[in-house]
């Protein structure tokens, strides 16, 4: 994993935060990705003493009614956390889209009562999403992430667009790659007939088509092997299509799956395939990893900071249904190239993506970042 210091300038004597709350669309249980990892980093935060809060700042799916309440109640904690935990550190987890637009709400909250709070940054396409929206977004969105304590990108090409598109200070960026709990050592499922999963939603983006035709392809239908696709999205959509290609007796399609089952999914897995179009990082890659899987996935976001090509995982080329099939069919049908790829891919896992290694990093940062004097002020 990859925490680069962060400083602000100057060296101050650092503090140990009392508490910190995080913002997250859909709260833990239904935000997806950053759900997944805010809901391991209060999880693990037990056992270090400091406090972890969760706050939702959308509800289950967004919603004209129900979304602004939302929104409103978690400025209405923050303004109580600013009264009765004053030195409560605000993280705020942000993506594009409508949660861009709730946190250029939120954020001014935050300047205005003098909250120290973080944004984190996640998304597959940052860049894109800000290059849509009228120039005056534009100048707000820069100012908000200007005026953070600290913004956390998930790789290099995030924080190259804090720094160069959205004018943020090198200082005051951090990257942060995401992490996952260990799962434990991972049995090698010798002269079983191998089983790939996929985790995510189902979706053109995560590149759901292109894998239905990877393994409806003549090299993958001369081979033995069974396929998971576990995820939410237009799933019956994606089952005809499968029932289409004569799929239907090798691939299963669940629908989403909690924390617990998609562990005991990688479990009894062989491989893992994510074949995305654009990424930020995914937490499906870094599951496969920590369970030992031969992961196959694209090149995008900051997967090549993660995954070392033929030595912790395979790539394969976004689209390109031919080269994902030839990449399955390899670690089907040669056993030792799997195992080899699990081998060395949990031993990466340990060495660079362990929560515990990542929660350090993390302490850290809210040391620094709660250090700086904060002031009731409208604007900085």
């Amino acid at each position: 994993m990859l925490m680069e210091a962060f400083t602000d300038g100057r060296r101050m004597a650092a503090r140990s935060a009392a508490s910190v709350r995080h913002y997250v669309p859909g709260g833990c249980e239904n935000g997806g990705g950053i759900g997944r990892l805010v809901g391991y980093i209060t999880e693990t935060a037990k056992e270090t003493g400091t406090k972890h809060f969760v706050t939702d700042t959308r509800g289950v799916c967004w919603s004209k009614l129900t979304s602004p309440l939302r929104l409103l109640g978690a400025i209405l904690t923050m303004a109580r956390d600013r009264i009765v935990a004053p030195d409560r550190i605000h993280h705020i987890h942000i993506a594009g889209r409508g949660s861009t637009s709730r946190k250029l709400i939120l954020t001014a909250a935050a300047r205005l009562m003098g909250c120290c709070h973080i944004l984190h940054l996640h998304d597959y396409d940052y860049a894109g999403d800000f290059a849509q929206r009228s120039p005056r977004q534009q100048r707000l969105i820069r100012r908000m992430f200007q005026n953070a304590d600290c913004v956390v990108a998930l790789g290099q090409r995030d924080r190259a667009t804090l720094t160069t598109l959205l004018g943020v200070d090198e200082r005051r960026t951090v990257v942060a790659h995401n992490c996952v709990p260990d799962p434990g050592a991972h049995d090698i499922r010798g002269g079983q007939t191998p089983l790939i999963v996929f985790l995510g939603r189902l979706s053109e983006r995560k590149g759901v088509t292109e894998l239905l035709s990877a393994l409806s392809h003549p090299v993958m239908k001369e081979l033995q092997w069974r396929a998971v696709l576990a995820g939410d999205g237009p799933v019956e959509d994606y089952r005809r299509q499968a029932e289409a290609m004569a799929l239907s007796g090798l691939v299963e399609m669940p629908g989403w799956l909690d924390a617990a089952e998609a562990r005991a999914l990688c479990a009894r897995a062989d491989i893992l395939v994510l074949p995305s179009h654009a990424e930020g990082l995914a937490m499906a890659v870094l599951e496969g990893l920590s369970h030992g899987l031969a992961v196959v996935t694209t090149r995008v976001g900051a997967h090549d900071e993660v995954i070392t090509d033929g030595e912790t995982g395979i790539f394969v080329p976004v689209g390109d249904q031919d080269a994902l099939a030839a990449a399955l069919a390899k670690l089907v049908s040669d056993p030792e190239i799997c195992i080899r790829l699990s081998v060395q891919g949990r031993a990466h896992y340990l060495n660079h993506f362990s929560m515990r290694a990542y929660m350090r990093s993390l302490e850290s940062l809210y040391e620094t970042v709660s250090a700086k004097p904060q002031a009731m002020v409208g604007a900085r």
